[in-house]
């Protein structure tokens, strides 16, 4: 494996372990399409389930220390935040982004914080401010904001009064944050909404992070973009901006397909880590990024997906942590484009998994987690539990 100048495997070793993934509670869970849920008899049904899988993810990679939560999914009537926060920790894990639900209940059809009834707006604020109340209690410092809004006929909504109920709301929540929470604020083009989404892209996201105030960001989703976008593009801008704050990693072939991370376009992956490996070299130091997994596994067994895409992960920021910028700047100045852009092929192309062998079991860890976890027995042992609880969830087998 080839270093750049400068670059040493202790530096890039070290780097690596300052690499952190959150994994998501409702990706261990039962998930579907709007045409129907596959069951697996393995997925998780309670938030002690969807911990214990965590831990086990955390515990074979040794990258993934906090779980991201739903509210109002994992934090049902009654629950006491901090004893989920306490089991978790006894796992040896932790509660990471607070995530909001203002698409569920019925009275948000035709919108939340954006509906025309101020009431509604009223209720969605209200659940947003309770979930922030739900971060101080179990030590999160994010709130990770998604919202279904929009409208699907022209002529439904007062896009632009829409536009101004978003900006008064977010401001609202940010200012009754707790000291030291971040806002990330996600955007998408379009579904649930299917002529206007409220933040339909990165840059009405960024223009309602900063009518929100200083501590709100934006959380890029890689399944959240039409086809052709060059999202490595809008990561450069927002970096530059001071507005990058999130990923939600997936992938996706067609739209917001939830796809494994780098399973259809792994050189997008690639370079959108090269533009954080390249802006983290120019400042020397690593860039205030919360780096997390939004994936929707309906075929793949949900675990196994997990890991597979913490291991992708790590290969290609590896890999990105392996391009040449001096060459490729010196190609540059010369005008040289053939060389420029081969500084970044030449480390796309370069087989890093050896490498993270011998990184891992340094670590004292698998040097293929995934075939580690399988030889664990881990997961038959969850499907031999859960199975017979699954009929008491809910879930059928016929």
């Amino acid at each position: 494996m080839k270093l750049p100048p400068g670059l040493t495997e202790q530096a890039l070793s070290d780097r690596l372990d300052r690499f952190q993934i959150e994994t998501p509670s409702w990706g261990y869970a039962d998930t579907g399409t709007r045409f129907g849920k596959f069951l697996q008899d393995a997925a998780a049904i309670t938030i002690d389930d969807k911990l214990a899988d965590a831990a086990q993810v955390h515990a074979i990679t040794g990258c993934c220390p906090s779980i991201a939560v739903h509210v109002l999914w994992d934090f049902p009537a009654n629950t006491i935040p901090a004893a989920i926060a306490a089991k978790a920790r006894s796992l040896g894990i932790r509660i990471g982004s607070i995530n909001p639900n203002v698409f569920q209940d019925q009275c948000y059809k035709l919108g939340s914080v954006s509906n025309r009834d101020p009431v509604i707006r009223q209720k969605a604020i209200g659940h947003l401010l309770d979930s922030a109340r739900i971060g101080k209690e179990v030590g999160s410092d994010l709130l990770s904001l998604w919202f279904a809004d929009g409208t699907n006929y022209p002529g439904q909504g007062h896009i632009r009064q829409r536009k101004r109920w978003f900006a008064e709301a977010l401001h609202h929540v940010h200012d009754s944050m707790p000291p030291g929470m971040t806002m990330l604020v996600e955007y998408k083009p379009f579904e649930p909404a299917f002529y206007h989404t409220d933040i339909a892209d990165w840059g009405m996201a960024a223009a309602l992070a900063r009518a929100a105030g200083p501590r709100a960001k934006v959380l890029v989703d890689t399944g959240h973009h039409l086809p052709g976008c060059n999202i490595e593009h809008i990561v450069a801008f927002l970096i530059d901006e001071g507005l990058l704050g999130g990923f939600h990693f997936n992938d996706r072939k067609y739209a917001d397909d939830d796809l494994t991370m780098g399973s259809i376009d792994p050189y997008q992956l690639f370079r959108i880590f090269h533009e954080i490996v390249l802006a983290e070299r120019e400042t020397g130091k690593d860039l205030p990024i919360a780096y997390m997994i939004d994936q929707s596994h309906n075929i793949k067994p949900k675990m196994e997906a997990m890991i597979e895409t913490v291991v992708t992960a790590q290969e290609y920021f590896t890999k990105a942590m392996l391009v040449d910028h001096a060459a490729a700047a010196a190609a540059g100045d010369r005008d040289d484009v053939v060389l420029a852009e081969r500084a970044l092929k030449d480390a796309f192309a370069t087989d890093v998994r050896p490498f993270l062998a011998d990184y891992r079991k340094s670590r004292k860890l698998p040097a293929d987690p995934l075939l580690a976890f399988r030889e664990s027995g881990y997961l038959a042992r969850a499907a031999a539990d859960r199975k017979s609880r699954k009929p008491a969830a809910g879930g059928s087998y016929a």
